[in-house]
This record gives C-alpha cells, structure tokens and sequence, in this order.
C-alpha cells in the first residue's frame, strides 16, 4: 500500500497540479481539520478553493467540503469524478484509483463568518489570560 501511496506522492497530474488554489488531501497524513482550515484560508486568498483526493481519501475531501458547507462558508460549484492509473511497483502493472476534484466558492456572507470567528478567539484568548 505505502508503493501506491508513494506512486501517488510523485505523480505529475500535468498542467493542473500547480493550480495554487488546489489542495491534495490525503487520508493518512493529516488530521481532519487542518484541511478544513486551510480550505478557509485559500478561499480568503483565492475566493475559491480545489479539494482533491484519490482512493481512500475520498471519504475525507467530501467531509472537508460538507463541513465548510454546513457552517455556511463554501458553496459547491463543480464536482468531477474521474478514474487514474496509477503504477503499483509491487505488482508491476498499473492499478485504476477513484478520484474527485470539488471546486467550493465562498458564500456571500463568508467574510462575515471569518471575522466572527476571529473574534471569538480572541475573546477566549481574553478570557484565558
């Protein structure tokens, strides 16, 4: 597993992949809410943000996405499914991967929501001291 996982790692997916707006996510390297608050940060510089994962990570991009949905600070605007051959060096032959891509955009009311957010740190941050 950790061949694919390597495989996947340093493949060139093209033109695409210096996107700046894009975020790779994996299922194993990091925990759930570092993706999402980075997505929020990309939407803050970017206005929109490309969620994308192969495999056993898909699970974990369409969480991302519907926790910034839910909370009122993404919308969906594309969703692509696709299917890559990746080569898996232990078997020697190639092996077929699932793949999404979700583009989100930043609801009307996201600068609102981050600066009320901001805020509630802060005041628990106060209250700490």
């Amino acid at each position: 597993m950790e061949e694919i996982t390597d495989g996947v790692n340093s493949m060139n997916l093209g033109a695409d992949s210096q996107k700046k707006n894009r975020i790779q996510v994996s299922n194993t390297k990091k925990p759930l809410f570092f993706y999402v608050n980075l997505a929020k940060r990309y939407m803050q510089q970017h206005n929109e943000v490309e969620l994308s994962a192969l495999g056993m990570a898909i699970a974990t991009v369409v969480t991302v996405a519907e926790i910034l949905k839910n909370n009122g600070l993404a919308v969906e605007k594309k969703i692509m499914t696709s299917t890559v051959d990746i080569r898996d060096d232990s078997r020697g032959r190639p092996v077929q991967k699932a793949k999404i891509e979700i583009l989100l955009g930043k609801t009307a009311n996201f600068d609102e929501l981050m600066a009320a957010d901001a805020e509630e740190r802060d005041f628990g941050d106060e209250e700490q001291s």
